[in-house]
């Protein structure tokens, strides 16, 4: 019995605090380098207004987690190793962002800002998590970057892993975050005008359609 606390409290401090702090700050970089999932934030922020990237932001790191757990548990590296299930996956993410595309340019033909469709809190956290989850990219990113902050001799990787996925995802909060709050009050103003609502949907449906073709052309 002490054996095993001894092991569970050591694989709590795993990580030296100066490696930990030294992916945080890379992880906000990450985030603020321009990429599909803060372009996407941002699209839907000034769309739908702030909350909506704020629930767009939290299914997104919702999607992380699925990730984290694929690293660590070696699904990420049957996405590297399978074309089959790379290629599957893929073009499931960009057939859902073609769709949105098509759902955006369609409410670009608005009379008015008050006919812009709203979608509901559960709806918007779905889409981050379809957006993040669909695309197989992100499994294998991580298959290659978490495991450079790990050290084998300071304890399980598993729980290293997961500590590496959680730190990620609090950075990526905070600046996806930062994105939705800044993307919706520009969006706020613009969704004062019909025709720069008109503008905006045909932009968003631009980013969508573009976004997919990236997705599509992926290779591992």
């Amino acid at each position: 019995m002490h054996e095993i606390t001894f092991t569970i409290r050591r694989g709590m401090l795993v990580i030296d605090p100066n490696i930990l702090f030294m992916f945080f700050t890379t992880s906000i970089l990450l985030g603020l380098s321009p990429g599909p999932d803060n372009l996407f934030v941002m699209t839907q922020a000034a769309q739908q207004g702030r909350k909506a990237g704020l629930l767009v932001t939290l299914g997104l790191c919702t999607g992380l987690l699925v990730h984290t757990a694929a690293v660590t548990f070696g699904l990420a590296a049957l996405f590297k190793a399978s074309a089959m299930a790379f290629t599957v996956l893929k073009f499931a993410g960009a057939g859902y962002l073609l769709y949105l595309a098509g759902n955006a340019f369609r409410a670009g033909i608005a009379s008015g800002p008050a006919d812009t469709v709203r979608l509901d809190n559960a709806a918007l956290y779905r889409r981050g998590i379809i957006m993040n989850i669909t695309n197989p990219k992100v499994s294998i990113f991580f298959l290659a970057f978490l495991p450079q902050f790990t050290d084998p001799t300071r304890g399980p990787l598993s729980l290293q892993l997961l500590l590496l996925g959680g730190v990620f995802i609090c950075a990526t909060l905070v600046v996806f975050g930062a994105i939705s709050i800044l993307a919706g009050v520009f969006g706020d103003r613009f969704r004062r005008s019909a025709f720069a609502q008109k503008i905006l949907n045909r932009a968003a449906a631009g980013i969508f359609a573009g976004l997919a073709l990236k997705l599509a052309l992926a290779q591992r």
